[in-house]
C-alpha cells in the first residue's frame, strides 16, 4: 500500500514564511488598531517581522511538512 501524503496546516501556512536557511518568520503581533496611542518607536517595530522562537518552530514543522 502506498505511504499516505502528510496534510499541511492552512492556518499554520498563513502565518508563518519559512526562509531558506530553515529559519521562520512571523508577522509582529499587535499592527491591526489602536496604534495611535503607541510611542513611535513601539509602532516602528512593529513593522518588522519576528523571528520564531526555537521551541514553537519545533510545532510548526511538524503542521508543515513540505516546506
Amino acid at each position: 500500500m502506498p505511504k499516505m501524503k502528510l496534510k499541511t496546516h492552512k492556518a499554520a501556512v498563513k502565518r508563518v514564511k519559512v526562509k531558506k536557511s530553515g529559519k521562520m518568520v512571523h508577522r509582529t503581533a499587535g499592527q491591526d488598531h489602536f496604534n495611535s496611542r503607541e510611542t513611535g518607536k513601539a509602532r516602528r517595530n512593529k513593522r518588522r517581522d519576528g523571528l520564531v522562537s526555537d521551541t514553537i518552530a519545533g510545532n510548526l514543522k511538524k503542521l508543515l511538512p513540505y516546506s
